[in-house]
């Protein structure tokens, strides 16, 4: 996977215990559950949300994810998004997730999530709303 170099969007998720595998590290159903948090963080900062995106809801076409590092109870995880790859019904989103070791940040996960514009009341793909398009793009977040 190929993530952006700059992020303009961080946020900061402590790893819970629920997050933790029998491994005693954070489990990739629970990282699923970290990125998501992080989205909706990102889209609370631009003034939206998954059901209300210009007036159009949201829903995940597809998710990869790419584990570098463990992540334990206690870690403090930095999550950076960046919205990116705009077509006529969607985005991608890329993830970033680092934690502190001894005062450096160390990559603990990349990650993408490929949004799909949907309006739940029709059932239908949406055209991405063009004010999110401009402030998505504007905002280089």
């Amino acid at each position: 996977m190929t993530a952006p170099e700059k992020f303009n969007f961080t946020s900061i998720i402590p790893v819970r215990i629920t997050d933790l595998n029998y491994g005693g590290h954070v489990g990739n159903d629970a990282l699923l559950s970290i990125i998501h948090e992080a989205r909706l963080q990102f889209l609370n900062h631009h003034g939206y949300s998954e059901m209300d995106l210009g007036g159009v809801g949201m829903i995940m076409a597809d998710v990869a994810i790419e584990f570098k590092q463990e992540a334990f109870y206690g870690d403090i995880l930095i999550a950076s998004v960046k919205a990116h790859d705009f077509n006529r019904i969607g985005f991608d989103l890329f993830y970033r997730l680092e934690k502190e070791i001894n005062g450096e940040k160390v990559l603990v996960a990349l990650a993408k999530t490929g949004m799909i514009c949907y309006h739940y009341t029709t059932k239908k793909i949406s055209a991405i709303p063009s004010e999110v398009l401009e402030k998505l793009q504007e905002s280089g977040s």
